[in-house]
């Protein structure tokens, strides 16, 4: 394969990752919409699209696979090829808890709200962000961007913090809320773990970039 071929297969690379992010950043937001307004149909559809996702994950892979047997690639497009690789790893489990925070949407159905949702949604608008961020500096080959992303991950984790003691106390003082309150309890770990994901694409933008491998949400705990 000719040099300038190879290059044009990296940046469709790329452009495939962007587009698979901005369908999980589609997943994220209905799935959330769903449960706010107990959209059970919509609920459905970001189940049934999650199908898509993996689809769209395996579809990259083969393409990356493709260009590295085409051309022995050099030591930066080398980086390039493995954090496409794993960023894709996950991209398509935040599409899984996505899809599985529109399960629980349909687990609680129409039962009555337990309380107003208000830091779940914050938690997912802000997961969102931090995705869509993460990805530019996969794109521009922004170091420095990426890291400054990680530390946002706190505020995540201080939002499930909260919701998590807030629906422990509904339990503590009222047993029947119990399954209310630990669906939605799921539904803040799904993206606590979405928030985590995402600071491994800003990890593997770092290492794209510096040729280091660096754990940067180093708890301090």
């Amino acid at each position: 394969m000719p040099r300038e071929a190879y290059q044009r297969n990296l940046r469709e690379l790329q452009d495939e990752v962007l587009v698979m992010g901005s369908m999980i950043e589609k997943a994220l937001e209905r799935s959330m919409q769903a449960l706010k307004t107990r959209d059970l149909e919509l609920a459905k559809q970001v189940i049934d699209e999650d199908s898509n996702v993996n689809k769209k994950r395996f579809e990259i892979e083969e393409s990356l696979l493709d260009t590295m047997s085409c051309q022995s690639p050099m030591a930066s497009d080398l980086r390039t090829l493995l954090a496409v690789l794993s960023i894709v790893t996950d991209l398509e489990r935040m599409g899984d808890h996505a899809a599985g925070n529109a399960k629980i949407a349909l687990m609680i159905g129409d039962e009555p709200p337990l309380k107003p949702l208000i830091d779940l949604p914050r938690m997912n608008d802000k997961v969102i962000d931090m995705l869509h961020r993460s990805l530019n500096t996969f794109i521009s080959h922004d170091a420095e961007a990426a890291r400054k992303i990680v530390p946002e991950d706190d505020e995540v984790d201080n939002l499930y913090d909260q919701v998590f003691r807030e629906l422990l106390t509904f339990m503590i003082e009222d047993p029947r809320t119990i399954t209310r309150a630990t669906r939605l309890i799921w539904v803040g770990h799904n993206l606590e773990r979405t928030g985590d994901r995402v600071t491994n694409i800003c990890e593997r933008v770092v290492f794209m970039v510096t040729g280091k491998m660096e754990e940067l949400n180093v708890s301090t705990y």
